[in-house]
């Protein structure tokens, strides 16, 4: 007897794999999902209302922040380790470097080059932007990634691992890899 054997499953199509992944960035935020509403395909493509009044406003992002927000959101968990950029471990900027590089953009690899060398937002902030702000620690810099409105993900420091948080004010500011809008 000859056994049945499933039907060949096609690759997803990329339409499909945004889809999946503003489908996770939209539980990740639940509190903003009718904002978030507005990232999927054929939905408005900006968002005029920021979640809450220090959140600030978010557009739609373009194809590679969408990966580099993807990557980055899945690292979450693992450790911060001075200096790491993965894939077991991570610092701050380790993690929006690697985020970024999986998404096919090179950038510097620390929070001051970031800052220095990459254009500055202005208006509102979107998906795979990179939030700096001011630090303690040795490289007097942190780097964040806004992941959605009102969110970022980051690998805060030692003893804490790569999570995503609300995002602070008193940065010093917001740049975009790739140029962007």
């Amino acid at each position: 007897m000859i056994a049945p054997t499933e039907p060949r499953r096609s690759a997803p199509s990329g339409g499909l794999a945004v889809l999946l992944v503003v489908t996770v960035l939209s539980a990740l935020a639940a509190p903003q999902t009718k904002a978030l509403y507005g990232l999927l395909p054929g939905g408005p493509t900006s968002i005029a209302r920021p979640a809450a009044p220090h959140a600030p406003a978010i557009r739609r992002p373009a194809l590679g922040a969408t990966r580099a927000v993807a990557f980055a959101l899945a690292q979450r968990g693992k450790p911060y380790r001075w200096g790491a950029q993965g894939p077991g471990a991570y610092d701050c900027s380790g993690l929006t470097w690697a985020a970024w590089q999986a998404a096919g953009v090179a950038i510097p690899r620390t929070a001051a080059g970031q800052l220095a060398g990459l254009p500055r937002v202005r208006g509102q902030l979107q998906p795979g932007d990179l939030v700096i702000y001011p630090s303690r620690g040795p490289s007097r810099r942190h780097v964040a990634m806004v992941v959605a409105s009102g969110r970022m993900v980051e690998a805060p420091g030692h003893r804490l691992p790569v999570r995503s948080t609300s995002i602070r004010p008193g940065y010093l500011g917001a740049v975009r890899p790739g140029g962007g809008r």
